[in-house]
């Protein structure tokens, strides 16, 4: 059986970013290389398994019980977030954590500091994965890939461990919001599924962000400086004036809990015209459908002020919040509770400050919590996976198994 650190390290090896740019499925032909290898290794352990046009890896287990129970299915992401480049992750193993800075060796004087990060401290003792600084690591997604493929390696390496119908799924695209926009639920044959893709260890989220991609194009007007007096519209500061307009206490970096936010990603422009990006957030969809309303209005103050046409915008809801998909097959949240009390893990239930593919899913008929991967930091160059918290997640999934075959 393949040592779970070795598998984690080569599924981070293949760089997998989407492409928030690209309007193919899936975003980026490179993810392709990885779920081909995917779908090729659950082959080899004699799974059966697809890659269909879309870039979804489906496989099933076929149960080896007698009864009836419920079909459970375990989905995980490929890609790596636009944010940081995921082109060669060089890994840093740092066993027995002591509690001191760690380098990160491919930047000079770069450190990932527990003054900083004060939840490093949890693991000491622990071996820790980093990566050198100069890119991101690749544990959201692909700590859950690996704990996911651990796990059926071992179920068909342990032809006594009884089960159920188990699936499997992986999926690209889940970084820009487009992970499961085709995603076959009747064909993938799950009546329950968890999503590997949950933060520190304990995690178990079954509530997350209601969300929305709003772009904003302004259009200005270059004129010379020297006589732009009454003609020059500059575009920069248009952009600027409009942000402002947003209210400041409404910032990620300002909000906790169950608090939305609007969150400036990106911005590129001229004197001419500019282009900028935000995402959208709110757990209640009252408060979520009145951020988009407060981001319209904005734009049109802009346009009423300095002429139609001048700033346009374009809204998208990405998805919305699972708890009322989920909440009435609550069972699956308390299985995984119990799961993880059997593996020695105290369980965190908590909101997601953010989305899943497991919220679409649910959307889409199958109910599907977010259980941890093990990461922290996720989206840069700071983030780390304790190895102990991601072998603990792949135990984390059989015991769920198990609880399947043993209840229904």
């Amino acid at each position: 059986m393949e040592n779970i650190l070795d598998r984690f390290l080569r599924y981070v090896s293949y760089d997998t970013q989407s492409d928030e740019n690209s309007e193919s499925q899936p975003s980026a032909s490179k993810e392709l290389v990885l779920l081909s290898l995917l779908k090729d290794e659950l082959l080899a352990m004699g799974v059966h398994a697809e890659l269909d046009e879309w870039g979804y890896v489906m496989a099933s287990i076929p149960s080896n019980i007698d009864k009836k129970v419920p079909s459970v299915g375990f989905i995980a992401h490929v890609d790596t977030a636009p944010d940081a480049s995921g082109l060669n992750v060089k890994p840093q193993i740092i066993k027995d954590y002591d509690g001191s800075d760690i380098p990160l060796r491919g930047v000079p004087g770069l450190y990932l500091k527990p003054s900083e990060f004060p939840e490093m401290l949890h693991f000491i003792g622990k071996t820790l994965i980093t990566t050198d600084g100069t890119t991101l690591l690749g544990a959201d997604d692909k700590a859950g890939v690996a704990e996911i493929m651990n796990a059926v390696q071992y179920i068909v390496e342990h032809p006594e461990f009884k089960h159920g119908e188990i699936k499997v799924g992986f999926t690209p695209d889940e970084e820009i919001g487009r992970g499961v926009v085709k995603f076959d639920v009747k064909k993938f044959g799950a009546d329950y599924a968890y999503t590997m893709d949950g933060g520190e260890e304990g995690e178990l989220e079954w509530e997350n962000f209601n969300a929305a991609s709003a772009a904003v194009h302004i259009q200005g007007r270059n004129v010379h400086p020297g006589s732009a007096k009454g003609k020059m519209k500059n575009a920069i500061l248009i952009a600027q004036e409009l942000n402002a307009l947003l209210p400041v206490e409404q910032r990620p970096e300002f909000t906790e809990n169950y608090e939305g936010f609007f969150h400036i990603i990106s911005f590129k422009g001229t004197v001419e015209e500019a282009d900028f990006r935000y995402i959208i957030r709110d757990h209640d969809r009252a408060l979520f459908e009145k951020k988009k309303t407060v981001i319209a209005e904005a734009v049109a103050f802009i346009n009423s002020r300095y002429g139609e046409g001048t700033a346009t915008l374009t809204l998208r809801d990405q998805y919305y919040n699972m708890k009322e998909m989920v909440a009435p097959h609550y069972h699956v949240v308390e299985k995984a509770i119990v799961a993880m009390e059997r593996c020695g893990v105290k369980p965190r239930i908590q909101p997601i400050r953010g989305g899943t593919d497991g919220a679409n899913l649910s959307f889409k008929g199958l109910p599907c919590p977010n259980i941890f991967a093990g990461g922290l930091n996720f989206h840069g160059k700071m983030e780390y996976v304790p190895l102990e918290s991601i072998q603990k997640a792949s135990e984390v999934i059989l015991q769920i198994i198990s609880l399947y075959a043993e209840q229904g």
